[in-house]
């Protein structure tokens, strides 16, 4: 008899259980995926089984991209990874995809964020979420900076937050059309392992829209996985990725003025980032304009029009907005202006070189991931 598989064993509630496991069941067929070795209940519990693909020393994209933005050599294995999402997301499209009401797909990632008087609402048109005046000192809602003209890094923007959570709202309204295939619904780096690819964790896996899925992993590689995650969400940075190695670049704000007399804003900010997460946000880009935009019915020269429904909802959705610091508030803020107005220069980045760290150790033994959403 060979060896029993290691296994990775993952806790739930009984109804999170099955919904993990019906989307491992639908996808399990057009997917990479963990074998599911057991499900066993303990109590009030239940524990998913499934085998430890990291055992075989697979790393996690979150890791790869840490490694290489301290090695030069680590690049080709960060562009090889990304290639193999977008070629499994072209395959899926290919095999599985069709249009379909938005309705029809996974809710969790964007019908439940989105309602009205729901997450979304209740994080970002809050009368507690301020900034403050650099010409009085006092608090300012970031509501009320509707009516400020604004500027992003020299360019006019409207700074409406308002506005941009109707326009979500109405976008992906439950009737709209979407182009959907069955996929795992979350594409992060802490979900995403390689090589060979193997996709990870399955709770929003299913009939999921296709353009959600590129803003999900585009809006990761940009913001969450080299800035907000390890900054905010420390625990589930450490739990999630074995080697949790800090971000060697986060972006920075050099300067604002929030005139609340003048009623005006300029933000300036650097959004720099290492080498290995540039690589993979590059080479993202170049499937995008080839063949998995072609796929996924995406047109290179309207790209962040199309998906700029989805990217809105995952920078005021995810991370509580109440929990950052002005600074990165007002660096959020400059992003979401920037996605409203589909503007190039949302995707625009400031590259370090490796930092050469030498001794970098490939894997740990830490595999208690969490997913993250």
């Amino acid at each position: 008899m060979g060896a029993r598989a290691r296994a990775f064993e993952k806790p739930l509630g009984a109804a999170e259980a099955d919904a993990e496991a019906a989307g491992w069941r639908a996808v399990e067929d057009v997917l990479p995926v963990p074998r599911l070795l057991r499900r066993t209940s303990l109590g009030d519990r239940v524990v998913l089984a499934y085998e430890d693909v990291l055992s075989t020393g697979r790393m996690l994209l979150g890791d790869v991209i840490a490694v290489a933005d301290r090695s030069p050599l680590g690049g080709p294995r960060v562009v090889a990874l990304v290639d193999a999402v977008c070629d499994s997301l072209v395959l899926s499209i290919r095999k599985t995809g069709s249009t379909a009401p938005l309705s029809s797909c996974v809710p969790g990632l964007y019908a439940e964020r989105i309602r009205p008087g729901g997450r979304v609402d209740e994080r970002v048109l809050s009368d507690r979420l301020t900034v403050a005046s650099s010409s009085t000192g006092r608090p300012v809602r970031v509501r009320d900076l509707t009516g400020f003209s604004a500027t992003v890094n020299g360019v006019p923007m409207l700074l409406d937050v308002p506005d941009a959570v109707a326009f979500a709202r109405d976008r992906l309204g439950g009737g709209r059309a979407v182009l959907a295939a069955l996929t795992q619904g979350d594409p992060t780096e802490p979900n995403i392992a390689g090589d060979p690819l193997c996709w990870l964790d399955f709770q929003y896996a299913g009939c999921n829209s296709v353009a959600g899925d590129v803003a999900v992993l585009l809006w990761y590689l940009l913001g969450m996985g080299g800035w907000l995650v390890p900054r905010y969400q420390p625990d589930v940075f450490t739990r999630t990725l074995p080697l949790h190695l800090p971000p060697v670049a986060v972006p920075r704000l050099d300067r604002v003025v929030l005139d609340e007399e003048q009623r005006r804003v300029e933000i300036s900010y650097t959004w720099e980032v290492g080498a290995g997460r540039e690589a993979a946000i590059g080479r993202l880009f170049e499937r995008l304009h080839t063949d998995l935009g072609e796929a996924a019915g995406l047109d290179p020269d309207a790209l962040l029009t199309q998906l700029r429904p989805f990217l809105l909802l995952r920078l005021l959705g995810v991370v509580p907005l109440a929990q950052l610091t002005e600074a990165d508030l007002l660096l959020l803020l400059a992003k979401v202006a920037e996605v409203h107005a589909a503007a190039e220069a949302f995707t625009r980045t400031s590259p370090l070189p490796p930092t050469d760290t030498a001794g970098l150790d490939d894997r740990t033994d830490n595999h208690d991931r969490v997913p993250v959403d």
